[in-house]
């Protein structure tokens, strides 16, 4: 996007928390449906903005046609998202429903998050609609997820935690795949950021120590930030298992 921390940067992120803190503010009263269909949407416009811009504008490789460059397929931990929001509203099933939330709660708030404090960097977003694209989107997907951390009557519980993990294992396995799959020796693939660090040099996730110390040091960032977002759901849980013991 622009250098990290660069003057344009901390505008964008001092914009983007206004935007997060009102938008948290008028969502909370809504009825959740209407949230969903109103990030979906946000959702549906990001996408196509980036589609009709990275097609139209095209990277220079591609003169004769119109492609979507692969590293901004829908394979990131907060694109993919699209994909969930649209299962919540179209689905019936309840179960598959928790599922894909207790999943979105974390990566939803801890992914946005590190989305707007660590955007990727490439000479192709130099434009401020692929910037607002790109930080608009990111501040819907913690709106949303604050509201699932913030709602009462989400209820969240210790299995709901034990879900989370399941899936966040499987599609970090995935994404090795999918990483694999789609590197062409040229294109920058790295969904879900398994291949290497978002940015170089960062102070914990790099590959000083080589890319089996940068992962293990990865999963165990991703574990701390999902206990983080549970943290009230494990006090509760404690507090109740002990009141149950005490009452025996």
């Amino acid at each position: 996007m622009h250098n990290l921390f660069g003057y344009k940067h901390i505008i964008l992120i001092i914009l983007s928390i206004i935007v997060i803190v009102l938008g948290y503010i008028f969502s909370r009263k809504a009825k959740f449906n209407k949230l969903v269909l109103s990030i979906f949407s946000i959702g549906i416009i990001s996408e196509t903005i980036k589609i009709l811009y990275y097609t139209i504008q095209n990277e220079s490789n591609y003169v004769d046609a119109a492609y979507l460059p692969k590293s901004d397929l829908p394979f990131h931990l907060c694109s993919i998202q699209i994909v969930f929001i649209a299962i919540l509203h179209y689905s019936k099933n309840e179960k598959i429903k928790r599922l894909l939330m207790s999943f979105m709660l974390p990566s939803c708030l801890i992914g946005g998050i590190a989305a707007l404090l660590i955007p990727p960097y490439t000479p192709r977003n130099g434009l401020w609609i692929i910037s607002l694209q790109y930080f608009g989107y990111h501040c819907a997907i913690i709106v949303f997820a604050l509201n699932l951390l913030l709602r009462k009557e989400m209820n969240w519980k210790l299995k709901d935690i034990l879900n989370c993990f399941k899936i966040l294992g499987l599609f970090g396995f995935l994404s090795i795949y999918i990483n694999s799959m789609l590197y062409d020796g040229v294109s920058n693939i790295n969904f879900m950021y398994t291949a290497k660090p978002p940015q170089d040099n960062l102070p914990y996730l790099n590959l000083d120590q080589g890319w089996f110390m940068y992962i293990i040091k990865y999963a165990l960032l991703a574990v701390v930030a999902i206990l983080g977002c549970y943290s009230k759901t494990i006090i509760d849980a404690v507090k109740e298992f002990k009141s149950t013991k005490l009452a025996k």
